[in-house]
C-alpha cells in the first residue's frame, strides 16, 4: 500500500534545473572552460562530494570546482531575486490530492536545508510536506541511497511503501537503491535505456501520480500493475 510520496525538488517541484544548467555553463566559461549542456545534465542531483572529482576528471585538476560552483550559486541567487521561482505544473494539485488521501509527503533534495526552505516557502508549499530532507545532512548524497533511506525513516514508513518522484538519473538511482518505487517526471531529458529499467512509471506531469493512487486504492499495488503502466507509457 502506498503510504508516502517523496519528491525531489529541483526539476520536479520547481522549474530551476534549466537555469542551473545555464549558470553552470556561464560560471565555467568565465573560468575558461567549455562546459556544455550535456555536462550540466550529467551532474543533476549529484552530490557535491562526487561532482568535483567528476568534473576534474573531464576538465583536469585546474578546474576549481568550489570557486566555479560558488559563482554558479551567485548567478542563480541573482536570477531568483530578479525573477522569482516558477512551480512545475500540477504541484499544488497533486500535493492537495495526496493529503486528501492521507498519504504522507516529503522532499529529498540535493539542495541545502536553508535554500530548500526558502524556495518552497517562496512558492507557498513549504507547509504541505511532512518532512524536508537534504542530502547535505547525510553521509552520502545522490546517487547513493542515504537521503531516501533517511527520508523514509523521518516519515516513519518503509521504502517498499513509498514512491519517489524524480527527474534525473542520479536521483532515480538513489531512490531505486533505497528500495522505493520510482516514478519519473522528465524535465530536461528523457531517461536513457538503463535508467528506464529502474522506473515503475513515467508521466509528463505530476498529475500522473493520481493514476497510480487511484488504481492502488481499487486494485492494490501489485508488481504487474507497474509493468502494465510502463508498457502503456513507453
Amino acid at each position: 500500500m502506498i503510504k508516502a510520496v517523496i519528491f525531489d525538488m529541483d526539476g520536479v517541484l520547481i522549474d530551476t534545473e534549466k537555469w542551473l544548467n545555464i549558470y553552470w555553463q556561464q560560471a565555467a566559461k568565465e573560468a575558461g572552460f567549455h562546459f556544455t549542456r550535456e555536462h550540466g545534465l550529467a551532474i543533476r542531483s549529484l552530490a557535491t562530494k562526487y561532482t568535483g572529482p567528476y568534473l576534474q576528471k573531464i576538465f583536469g585538476p585546474e578546474f576549481d570546482y568550489e570557486a566555479i560552483r560558488a559563482r554558479r550559486k551567485q548567478l542563480m541567487k541573482e536570477h531568483i531575486e530578479k525573477n522569482g521561482i516558477e512551480k512545475k505544473p500540477d504541484v499544488d494539485e497533486i500535493l492537495d490530492y495526496l493529503r486528501s488521501k492521507n498519504i504522507k509527503t516529503a522532499v529529498a533534495t540535493a539542495t541545502d536545508p536553508e535554500r530548500t526552505k526558502q524556495y518552497l516557502t517562496q512558492i507557498g508549499i513549504y507547509d504541505k510536506f511532512d518532512q524536508l530532507v537534504s542530502a547535505t545532512t547525510v553521509e552520502n548524497g545522490k546517487p547513493e541511497p542515504d537521503v531516501y533511506l533517511y527520508a523514509c525513516e523521518q516519515i516513519g514508513e518503509k521504502p517498499k511503501d513509498c514512491i519517489a518522484v524524480e527527474d534525473s538519473p542520479n536521483g532515480i538511482l538513489s531512490a531505486y537503491r533505497a528500495g522505493l518505487s520510482v516514478v519519473m517526471v522528465p524535465d530536461l531529458a528523457e531517461p536513457d535505456e538503463e535508467t528506464a529499467k529502474l522506473l515503475y512509471a513515467k508521466f509528463d506531469t505530476l498529475a500522473g501520480l493520481k493514476t497510480i493512487i487511484r488504481r492502488e486504492r481499487t486494485w492494490g499495488f501489485p508488481e504487474f500493475f507497474f509493468k502494465c503502466i510502463k508498457q502503456l507509457i513507453y
